[in-house]
């Protein structure tokens, strides 16, 4: 029981996880853990100390409601942070494939009419030295003359 450490040590009394020290009398008492709190008529948080001695139970209220509160803010930062980032690099990216495919589409159409290009050029050539075929009997003889 938490009161065989009464008017001892702080220390002493505190390797017990479930004991609450109170500096006003110098009594260890048993944790409420019904209340989350201890009442203020079983010992005021200014003088209240559980867990270490060094720090008093309204300190290290607030220290924990500010560590919990600086995670808490920097999850939902980092978490909106993430969804911004994602939906801009989304957008770029489909932005950058709209791109690409706008180039190959001109690459393709470059190259149609290159091909158009060379093919009237060689049927100019072949027309020139009269070998260009008649379109209307593709198989027919050559004939040496």
């Amino acid at each position: 029981a938490c009161s065989a450490f009464s008017q001892k040590s702080c220390e002493e009394c505190l390797k017990n996880v479930s004991c609450l020290w109170c500096y006003t009398n110098n009594t260890c008492i048993d944790y409420p853990v019904r209340s989350i709190l201890p009442p203020s008529s079983l010992c005021s948080l200014s003088n209240a100390r559980w867990g270490v001695c060094w720090i008093n139970f309204e300190a290290l209220i607030i220290a924990v409601a500010v560590i919990v509160g600086l995670i808490l803010v920097s999850v939902t930062v980092c978490c909106c942070y993430c969804c911004y980032c994602r939906r801009r690099s989304r957008s770029r990216l489909d932005e950058e494939e709209e791109q690409l495919a706008r180039k190959r589409e001109e690459r393709r159409l470059q190259s149609l009419q290159r091909k158009h290009e060379r093919k009237l050029k060689h049927d100019e050539i072949r027309k020139k030295y009269g070998l260009l075929q008649d379109s209307d009997n593709p198989y027919s003889r050559f004939e040496n003359e």
